[in-house]
């Protein structure tokens, strides 16, 4: 009988060495990285400095680059200690796993960390929570988005570029209370605000349906503009000169009524086919016959602009009863 045979020991130390995962042996084999065993029920994982403990059904159940990783298809080394080493940052990678074990997890609140652990759900291709964290961040976007946008002119250039950019018929509110060379009314002040209230009150219910601009660079004190297809359709101003006893002043007026009567008068330009004739023709706006004269008649329509102005001179002051009064020319 040979030497092998008559030494069990001896012949069953190639199989016990055979036995031994790879990357967990000491000495000079296991300095370097190694391949993963395939068989290997439990993987440490090293992710940019954190560790996590987990198994391979956890890694291959579902289809993802982790898969791919674990499954064989992709060779995957490991240091010294066993460990699987992924350059990735590892703050969300514990949330990638809970997701990869329970098929849903709790989401950040916050947007920014929302959006990192999107990129890693996308860089691990797991598609479940890729459209979880988009979903999320959708309704982040549409909770933030401010109901009604009103941008501020800041210069006659903005003004233009703000006009030709927009389909939407628009309601210019131009109010700058410096321009104003005389003292202003009792009542002005309150007028004023009046006039921004309705503004933003207006705003609010046709936000859907028309551009609403504020100017408070103009040269006007209180002045509302009306515009269609680019064009300048009508205009309130609401300032006038009162002649006092001693001096000049100016009054703001609030032409409500006139105010949002040209407002529902400028939606008649919604539509980009053009104002509809029959809806001009009911606000007036359209000159009633036929014939000849009835094209000259919408020409001259085109770039006709309704200016409506309180009275511009008045003589009377806001006094109460019984005080002297002076009129002046």
């Amino acid at each position: 009988m040979s030497a092998e045979a008559s030494d069990p020991a001896a012949a069953a130390a190639p199989s016990l060495e055979a036995a031994k995962p790879s990357g967990v042996e000491p000495g000079a084999a296991a300095c370097g990285l190694k391949p993963l065993t395939p068989n290997s029920k439990y993987v440490k994982l090293n992710v940019g400095g954190s560790l996590h403990y987990t198994t391979l059904r956890t890694l291959t159940g579902q289809d993802t680059m982790l898969k791919a990783m674990f499954s064989g298809r992709v060779e995957v080394l490991t240091d010294a200690g066993g460990w699987v080493l992924i350059d990735r940052s590892g703050r969300h990678f514990g949330t990638i796993l809970n997701y990869l074990r329970d098929g849903s997890v709790p989401l950040p609140e916050s947007t920014r960390e929302l959006g990192e652990l999107l990129g890693e759900a996308r860089y691990y291709l797991v598609q479940g929570l890729i459209e979880d964290c988009q979903l999320a961040l959708q309704q982040k976007r549409e909770n933030l988005s401010p109901l009604c946008l009103i941008p501020t002119v800041t210069s006659p250039r903005e003004e233009q570029q703000l006009l030709a950019s927009t389909s939407k018929p628009v309601v210019k509110l131009l109010h700058n209370r410096s321009n104003n060379k005389y003292s202003y009314t009792s009542t002005s002040d309150d007028n004023l605000l009046k006039n921004i209230e309705l503004f933003d009150k207006l705003a609010l219910r046709f936000h859907g349906r028309l551009l609403f601009l504020k100017d408070v660079l103009g040269d006007e004190i209180c002045c509302w503009s009306f515009y269609g297809q680019g064009r300048k359709i009508a205009e309130v101003c609401c300032t006038s000169i009162v002649y006092a006893t001693e001096k000049k002043q100016t009054k703001v007026e609030f032409p409500e009524a006139r105010i949002f009567e040209e407002t529902l008068n400028i939606l008649i330009y919604e539509t980009p086919r053009g104002p509809d004739p029959a809806l001009l023709e009911a606000t007036g706006g359209a000159a009633g016959g036929g014939g000849a004269g009835r094209g000259e008649d919408e020409e001259n329509r085109e770039h006709r602009v309704r200016r409506i102005h309180v009275r511009r001179h008045i003589t009377h002051d806001e006094r109460p009863h019984g005080q002297q009064i002076v009129f002046k020319d």
